[in-house]
């Protein structure tokens, strides 16, 4: 190519392909066509029913109107995840979305906290955020004003149906087959796709959302797999719809078994629900038993099975092809980071687009970007399993005591030492989320920054009362969640279409 691609192709639909086709449709339409290739009869995994709060950011660049998103999707709100049995077998916290406690330039705020237990503070770091407290209590409201940091829950294929709605409006072009062959140019890049029908789609770049196939990416460039498998041992997961027991929880839940954990995620019309596992310690029998003991509603659909590796491609953009999805790699959806990968993927395509052909020097930035932050958010996933206070089975000694990678071993040192918890450039995950964790599941930092002491006791006493006190004020004027999304976007009382 010596001029900028014209004809984008993207392979492969699902959550994917039809995030990547809005996103250019919308805010590159008059630069390019773009012509998505899916299979009717080829399944999606469909299961990436929680968020995190940066989808929000995405739907307003896309122009999406909340309420008609969240009825489409039948979706709730989130506020973060609530974590049972991962540093203590009966010990719970909530892992939340919004800020903790007041900001300082020279100390966080979590040294201020750890200041004030040591002289006789009861209760809990999360005590001091308003989003996590909102959680607790089951409390949800939000407004133009409103400055409360949240995601979704939503049903993944609805959403789907949702954005191909959105993409029709927009120009895209939608072919329903199978891609039996894929063709090359003399010089390696990606010619064109031929479908099972014999039709022929040429396009100047490729997109590749084939899932773990890699159809694209992998079968076709080789661009091979790092694996990571060896510090996140699950590998599997069953999963199941069953109908709601409950009022929505404005949470995803997240409970530790002893040999991975279960999900719980509230939409308006069901639950999602699903067992993360190692099959190295839990066949797929005992999987799917112990998910149906557990859940809360009667089930609604079969439960199914799923196998995944960690990792991530080495190269996610390789000559004229990028990969999104699960076709670029996968960490586990502990933290519901899949649909933000995506979306992150795609809008630095748009943000390195190759305006005078495929240049190496924009793919080796795009590839470095997209490493640094799998890695981190790796990372963070690992952290959960790995700072564990838990020896009651054989997965959880091992995840205590394996090593980690140097990047996360610098970090836990740091929060164990000086209480130092960070966010590197660019990283999703902030401050107060690393805090939330470690402290959540039983680190106990050995010093904290003298910042901290320069507060009388009682000056500090008094400024954790306030800081207390406008976070129960505030969480007091709100509705309940159920409440406000039955004010505020209800789905219509037949939900036949929805399930």
């Amino acid at each position: 190519m010596t001029t900028h691609p014209k004809q984008i192709v993207i392979a492969g639909g699902g959550t994917a392909g039809w995030i990547a086709a809005a996103a250019l449709a919308r805010k590159m339409g008059p630069l390019v066509n773009i012509r998505l290739v899916e299979s009717s009869t080829i399944g999606t995994i469909g299961v990436g029913e929680a968020t995190i709060p940066p989808l929000r950011t995405f739907h307003k660049l896309l122009q999406i109107d909340e309420q008609a998103f969240m009825r489409a999707t039948a979706a709730t709100f989130k506020l973060g995840i609530k974590f049972e049995n991962w540093g203590h077998i009966g010990e719970q916290y909530i892992h939340s979305f919004g800020m903790t406690g007041q900001q300082s330039w020279l100390a966080e705020f979590v040294h201020f906290y750890l200041s004030a237990k040591a002289r006789g503070l009861e209760g809990n770091y999360g005590d001091y955020c308003f989003e996590l407290e909102a959680a607790r209590q089951h409390k949800f409201a939000t407004s133009a004003q409103s400055n409360i940091q949240y995601a979704y829950h939503l049903d993944a294929g609805n959403y789907v149906d949702f954005l191909k709605r959105f993409c029709s409006n927009l120009g895209v072009t939608h072919d329903d087959g199978i891609i039996s062959q894929v063709l090359q140019h003399d010089n390696g890049d990606i010619k064109a796709l031929r479908l099972a029908s014999g039709e022929l789609i040429e396009g100047d770049f490729f997109i590749d959302c084939t899932g773990f196939k890699g159809l694209l990416i992998e079968e076709t460039l080789h661009t091979g797999y790092e694996d990571w498998s060896h510090w996140l041992l699950c590998d599997s997961a069953c999963a199941v719809q069953t109908t709601s027991a409950a009022p929505a929880a404005p949470f995803t839940r997240s409970a530790a078994h002893h040999a991975g954990w279960q999900w719980e995620i509230p939409l308006q019309h069901r639950t999602g629900n699903g067992n993360v596992y190692s099959s190295a310690f839990m066949d797929d029998n005992e999987a799917s038993a112990l998910l149906m003991q557990n859940v809360k509603g009667e089930a609604i659909t079969t439960p199914r099975t799923l196998r995944f590796k960690t990792g991530r491609r080495n190269k996610a953009w390789h000559r004229n092809c990028l990969a999104l999805g699960l076709a670029s790699g996968f960490v586990e959806p502990l933290e519901s980071t899949s649909i933000h990968l995506v979306i992150m993927g795609i809008t630095r395509f748009m943000q390195l687009f190759p305006h005078t052909g495929n240049n190496q020097a924009l793919i080796d930035e795009y590839n470095q970007q997209t490493q640094l932050e799998l890695e981190r958010i790796r990372d963070f996933i690992i952290l959960h399993y790995h700072v564990t206070q838990r020896d009651d089975s054989p997965f959880w000694a091992h995840c205590k005591n394996m090593t980690v990678p140097d990047s996360l071993q610098t970090r836990i040192a740091l929060f164990k030492e000086q209480a130092h918890a960070f966010q590197k450039q660019n990283e999703m995950f902030r401050v107060d989320s690393w805090a939330q964790v470690m402290l959540g599941q039983g680190v106990v930092p050995q010093h904290y920054h003298p910042a901290a002491l320069m507060l009388s006791d009682a000056q500090l006493k008094q400024s954790m009362r306030q800081q207390r006190n406008r976070v129960l004020q505030a969480v007091a004027q709100l509705p309940a969640h159920q409440d406000f999304i039955q004010r505020y976007c209800a789905i219509p009382a037949s939900t036949e279409a929805l399930t």
